[in-house]
């Protein structure tokens, strides 16, 4: 299976959904921030493992926690998706924090910033 093989991308996309309810609805960790979302998933083309990007809305302290939290459950959030997704192997999930929506916001701002400039 390509990298980027119809089958692959579908299997991501079915795991970052999964993974989303996971969060939303199972996990009761306290360190696990809110606004916490999926915003990707890499699988590899053997189901191995799998990355897991993460973006979440709040200060570095928050961000940490969070990826804390999800580290530490990755067990039962493995063992979770393995009974809400039929492959044959269950990936090992790695979680890696997503910062591109927090730089499109200040690029957004930097270039309001900019326009303002201009008009006055």
């Amino acid at each position: 299976m390509r990298k980027n093989s119809i089958k692959n991308t579908r299997i991501n996309e079915e795991v970052r959904k999964e993974l989303s309810s996971i969060l939303m609805r199972e996990l009761k960790d306290p360190r696990i921030a809110p606004m916490t979302s999926v915003t990707s998933v890499e699988v590899a083309p053997d189901l191995k493992t799998a990355k897991v990007y993460i973006s979440v809305l709040g200060d570095d302290k928050q961000k940490k926690d969070t990826m804390d939290g999800l580290r530490s459950a990755e067990g039962y959030i493995r063992r979770e998706l393995a009974h809400s997704v039929n492959l044959r192997n269950t990936p090992e999930l790695f979680f890696l924090l997503d910062t591109s929506m927090e730089y499109a916001a200040h690029m957004s701002e930097l270039i309001d910033k900019l326009k303002k400039e201009e008009e006055e």
